[in-house]
């Protein structure tokens, strides 16, 4: 007779090879490298909890440190490659295979690793496709996971930075994988039950806090006119003629001086109530002025931001918190909300080619992307009308009869047509598709496709791509907005006339907008430290952007 319990098993097995290590759920740190031997197999899934700010740190060191003749060929799954160790992994041998969304911090060298044939790249996924395969076909083995702290049963609090935890165990314990927690504290009772007991086999106590990344602080005093006037014009030739209401802003500086002039340049054009009202967003520290302006009503979170956890327990009308004040964000379900409860997203990239394919791949770099492509596409399952979706979708179709006709999120790339270094936003030839041939992919790791780009956004002006007639119009509305690269230089200049006139093409004066305007009076705050000052002193920025 088959035995169909198999995996319960194996579990029971790892849990009786880590008991010895143990006093009931809980392990020494000083012990952790040997428990890890006893409780992984070769070639285990391990989803090690990096995410993109969230670090599992001491459970990552300890894996790194493991014997790579007792555990090795370790297919790791995890969302976030970000710290050192993660691949410190493959250069010892211990791992040999990844599937990953995010590599932000290591992404050069990640690119050299897997030049290297150190590593076989499994597939760079979005959040949601990942966290989607951990139920199918890539579910865990091993669960290595973070909590802010335990009781002696195992229940956990996660704290503000829940983020991607209760989807991997959700994945992990119930499929009779094995999940260990790494605890700033062991309690005699938790704040708030956010993972039960039942669901975590071991707790390690770090007696220290994990490591969280300030990954969506932008100081104000870093940014520039020419990054304020992109904001001015998204906010006049976007925001306001599609009404936006209910959005998601990526990671950068253009859209950071969005938040800073909601309350300033915003106010000025009548728009309180009108637009950015409702959120799925990280608790950015630009968005404290706005939020005490009263233009925001709702916001729920991927993951916090350090120093944000007096402020968001404070404004609970806000955001999502729990019993004990703090904040209960989840990854998952915010990529949800941003995938079919947004009508815009609007974001940066490293590279936009003439079809309006996005990427933060270079030849060199392998970053990959989180959730962009999953706040920036169209989500055809979707059924629910808004204004600005339904504005959208009879621009890019107007032929179909409305009751037929789907609507379209706004997805924008925002940015300046020279970045970092002088670099050009805009070629001919993405480095992701240079990646893809270098490696022998099947799939390039393109971020955002031409097809999901609705407007592109830079100094030069506003492309409406939804208007465009043909590919040929498309190529010369992206010509036409960037500017001295050379992709902008062999623009038709006819033709980006007769686009501009149809309003495919907005300059800033098409608008009404003065560049010379584009100052920094216009921010809300010019500071890290006017951020502080605007929350009531709730908001305590880490120390390295404090100057005062």
């Amino acid at each position: 007779m088959k035995n169909w319990n198999t995996q319960r098993e194996a579990l029971r097995e790892r849990i009786d090879a880590g008991t010895a290590f143990a006093v009931g759920k809980v392990v020494k740190a000083s012990a952790l490298e040997r428990f890890l031997e006893a409780v992984l197999k070769p070639g285990d899934r391990v989803c090690l909890e990096g995410d993109n700010q969230k670090q599992a740190d001491l459970l990552a060191r300890a894996l790194a440190n493991v014997d790579a003749g007792k555990i090795h060929d370790l297919h790791m799954i995890q969302s976030g490659v970000v710290l050192p160790e993660h691949l410190d992994l493959f250069e010892k041998g211990i791992a040999k295979r990844l599937d990953f969304s995010y590599s932000g911090p290591q992404s050069a060298r990640i690119a050299r690793l897997l030049f290297g044939g150190q590593i076989e790249l499994g597939a760079v996924h979005t959040y949601l496709e990942l966290f989607a395969r951990y139920f199918v076909d890539l579910t865990p083995n091993v669960a290595l996971i973070a909590a802010v702290c335990a009781d002696r049963d195992g229940n956990l609090y996660t704290g503000p930075n829940t983020e991607d935890t209760p989807t991997i165990v959700e994945a992990t314990s119930f499929k009779s994988g094995l999940v260990i927690a790494q605890v700033e504290e062991i309690v005699d009772k938790v704040p708030r039950v956010d993972i039960p007991g039942d669901r975590v086999h071991f707790v390690v106590d770090a007696k220290k806090p994990f490591y969280v990344e300030p990954l969506f602080t932008r100081d104000p005093a870093a940014m520039t006119e020419t990054q304020i006037l992109t904001a001015m014009m998204a906010i006049k030739g976007l925001y306001a003629p599609y009404g936006v209401r209910r959005l998601n802003h990526g990671i950068g500086f253009n859209t950071a001086a969005i938040e800073l002039l909601l309350p300033t340049y915003g106010e000025k054009l009548g728009l309180k109530g009108k637009i950015c009202t409702h959120w799925a967003l990280n608790p950015h520290p630009t968005l404290i002025p706005a939020i005490e302006a009263g233009w925001i009503e709702q916001v729920h979170s991927f993951g916090s931001e350090v120093g944000m956890e007096d402020y968001l327990a404070a404004r609970s009308d806000i955001f999502f918190t729990g019993p004990d004040g703090s904040l209960r964000s989840n990854r998952a379900f915010s990529q949800i909300a941003g995938l079919y409860a947004c009508d815009m997203f609007i974001g940066s990239t490293l590279q936009i080619d003439l079809s309006g394919h996005s990427s933060t791949v270079t030849a060199d770099r392998v970053a990959g992307f989180g959730g962009a492509p999953n706040m920036g596409s169209d989500a055809r399952g979707r059924r629910h009308p808004s204004a600005p979706w339904l504005q959208a979708g009879a621009e890019a179709d107007p032929d179909t009869p409305s009751p037929l006709r789907r609507g379209r999120k706004l997805v924008v790339q925002i940015g300046e047509t020279f970045g970092e270094g002088n670099t050009p936003l805009f070629v001919e030839k993405l480095g992701a598709l240079e990646l893809a041939e270098k490696l022998n992919l099947p799939l390039a790791p393109i971020m955002v496709y031409a097809d999901d780009t609705t407007h592109i956004v830079t100094e030069e002006g506003i492309a409406n791509l939804l208007l465009c007639k043909n590919a040929d119009e498309r190529e010369q509305a992206i010509r036409g907005v960037a500017g001295y690269t050379e992709i902008g230089r062999r623009r038709d200049k006819a033709m980006v006339e007769r686009l501009r006139a149809r309003k495919v093409i907005q300059r800033p004066e098409d608008l009404g907008i003065d560049p010379l305007d584009a100052n920094r009076n216009l921010l809300a705050a010019k500071s890290i430290k006017d951020l502080m000052l605007a929350s009531g002193g709730l908001y305590q920025p880490p120390s390295r952007f404090r100057n005062w």
